[in-house]
């Protein structure tokens, strides 16, 4: 690509710290950059015509883990571990509602519950019997229960008679939040291009060269903010999970309001207005969701279209009116990535499909390494 002398002035030169990726962890690590740095020239490169993982495709959960999904988490890591993963999960979804605002989030507090359906009697009454024990677990963070004990009053069917329900869980809307970051970030004279795909970089003397696709440019710093694309160009332990989702067209009548968890956090379901949407479904093909490729699987789509119809909305007609998939980033551990990989480089991923929880603390820790 043949740039003009304007292009590569304003653009292209003096850049203090170039940002790979304009997701939440990446906008967020700019706006940090810029209190740091008032004048650095802060320039942010994305791939899509929009953050092309999760940060525009999530279902807009601000959670931090299911009753189930914090057992689990238990059996794989240690109970200071699963805290401190809980309270960064919380401080993150706090530094998002004081930097965006709860207004232009359309934070809705409704709060979370969990289901169970009556086939998965063994997690429902695990679930039960140590919820005293997750609540003081999470007591030093939350100073009260967590988790309580309630009637299904939402007439789902072949669900447990209990549901588990969290107050401090709320919804917001994704597109708004992505769109206030963006227009935050540009308001900070950050310089962002969409459709620049970095295929590698060379770090020399105290720059790094970054090469994109036609053309290369040097930056002083270079930070990926790629999460579940990580794995090419950081070595991390990332690796790529797709997430499937589908939203109805309004329902009539819809008595349906917070966000819902299923089978330890695989499926998951929320209101929008007079809609439902509803992911998940991972754990139905480990194997073919580990990708990078965007789409939709019929083993998915048929299995999310069958909980509609026989639990989640038993007695109502509805039809799908848009179907879509983001990508996360996973590992064998719940820990974020976030660490320098050379002297002028480094990376903030890795968010266990939880980054509306921790993407901004992630992007936060990441602009701190430049202290």
């Amino acid at each position: 690509m043949q740039l003009s002398f304007w292009e590569l002035k304003n653009w292209f030169t003096n850049i203090d710290f170039t940002i790979v990726g304009s997701g939440i962890v990446g906008l967020h690590c700019a706006l940090e950059l810029r209190e740091k740095f008032p004048l650095a020239k802060i320039l942010v490169l994305e791939k899509g015509i929009l953050p092309q993982g999760a940060s525009t495709k999530n279902a807009g959960f601000a959670c931090f883990g299911s009753v189930s999904e914090i057992l689990d988490d238990l059996r794989s890591h240690s109970e200071e571990e699963v805290l401190q993963l809980v309270q960064k999960r919380w401080e993150g979804l706090q530094l998002l509602r004081k930097r965006i605002g709860d207004e232009a989030l359309d934070l809705k507090p409704y709060g979370g519950y969990e289901l169970f359906l009556k086939d998965d009697e063994s997690t429902y009454e695990d679930c039960l019997q140590k919820l005293p024990f997750i609540n003081e677990l999470l007591k030093p963070l939350f100073k009260n229960d967590v988790f309580s004990k309630e009637i299904d009053r939402f007439a789902f069917q072949g669900i447990h008679e209990y549901v588990l329900f969290n107050p401090y869980e709320a919804q917001i809307d994704t597109g708004n939040m992505m769109q206030q970051l963006l227009r935050m970030a540009t308001n900070k004279h950050i310089l962002i291009l969409n459709q620049q795909t970095v295929t590698s970089y060379v770090e020399k003397n105290n720059e790094v060269e970054v090469v994109l696709d036609d053309f290369s440019f040097q930056t002083k710093k270079l930070f990926f903010a790629t999460n579940g694309f990580a794995k090419e160009l950081t070595n991390g332990e990332v690796k790529p999970a797709r997430a499937q989702v589908l939203i109805t067209k309004p329902i009539a009548n819809l008595d349906i309001k917070g966000t819902f968890h299923l089978d330890k956090g695989y499926y998951y379901f929320r209101n929008f207005e007079n809609r439902i949407l509803l992911g998940g479904g991972r754990n139905l093909d480990f194997e073919g969701e580990t990708t990078t490729a965007l789409g939709q699987t019929e083993i998915i789509q048929n299995k999310l279209e069958q909980l509609l119809k026989e639990v989640i909305l038993p007695n109502q007609s509805f039809e799908i009116e848009h179907r879509w998939s983001g990508i996360m980033g996973v590992g064998n551990h719940k820990n974020p990535v976030v660490r320098q990989l050379s002297e002028n480089v480094f990376c903030g991923v890795r968010l266990g499909g939880m980054g509306v929880a921790i993407g901004s603390l992630i992007g936060k820790e990441l602009a701190d390494l430049m202290n």
